[in-house]
């Protein structure tokens, strides 16, 4: 058996247990021998996790349920998998729901047809919806849910004392979850939920992919700051709300006006 290694009391990151990444952040919270898991990612590390928990003597028997942050396939493609396995249930946002049922793999990122990429989507049916202000109770342990939209409209992030499972909402770098259309991204959704967090009393971040961080008012307010012009840039498409550019186009376009030394004049 190994000795556990929690990151928090009652919380044990599993990457960080066996000091060894295999994907996403996975936290298993608990109290005492009743356990539940945060995410679980791709389907092919589904044994290894497992494993671990077993090496860390929690009874398989004993987790409550299975916890979905959002419906992106490198956190729950594994979910059918451990569902099965653990004879357990799924919990997840209602907006997840329908993904994970049908396996939706453009909802899920699981295909992206212009990147030649195409994985398997198991679908898993969701027994339990939270949304946000629900608790989530282990043992005498409970996890305040938080419904985060912005990366995805199923986007859940869990409070625990001084600790937030943050989700993919912000990493320590200042980099954000991907935003894309397909998926239900919403920018000033995010930037609200971004507010939410540096507004908070939490003082440490427990994200979803890579290390956990203190929660600092000046950082985060350089990446609310970097996401909340994104409303106002062409590089996000349909997502963005405006494009200043093209009212300067407007503009100029009435007033005939070209920069200086560009044009012809003709007789």
């Amino acid at each position: 058996m190994q000795k556990r290694k929690p990151i928090y009391p009652g919380i044990i990151e599993l990457n960080f247990q066996a000091g060894e990444v295999f994907g996403c952040n996975v936290y298993l919270v608990y109290d005492q021998d009743e356990w539940i898991l945060i995410d679980i990612g791709y389907e092919e590390t589904v044994e290894d996790f497992i494993e671990i928990i077993r090496q860390i003597d929690f009874p398989l028997s004993r987790c409550k349920t299975l916890v979905a942050t959002h419906a992106d396939v490198d956190h729950i493609q594994g979910l059918a998998k451990a569902k099965q396995i653990l004879k357990t249930t799924v919990t997840g946002h209602p907006n997840a729901v329908r993904p994970l049922k049908e396996g939706d793999t453009l909802v899920t990122l699981a295909e992206i047809e212009a990147q030649n990429l195409k994985m398997d989507m198991p679908p898993v049916d969701v027994e339990h919806e939270v949304n946000d202000g629900d608790i989530i109770r282990v043992g005498n342990l409970e996890l305040e849910v938080w419904h985060t939209p912005g990366h995805t409209d199923s986007q859940l992030a869990f409070r625990h004392g001084d600790i937030l499972l943050s989700g993919d909402n912000i990493y320590r770098d200042g980099c954000i979850g991907a935003i894309d259309a397909h998926h239900g991204s919403d920018i000033k959704a995010f930037v609200k939920s971004l507010e939410r967090i540096r507004d908070s009393d939490v003082k440490w971040l427990a994200p979803s992919h890579g290390p956990m961080f203190a929660n600092d008012k000046d950082f985060m307010n350089r990446t609310i700051d970097r996401v909340r012009g994104y409303l106002e840039m062409a590089d996000f498409g349909t997502l963005a709300e405006s494009w200043p550019l093209m009212d300067q186009w407007d503009d100029e376009v009435a007033q005939g006006k070209l920069p200086e030394g560009l044009g012809v004049n003709e007789a």
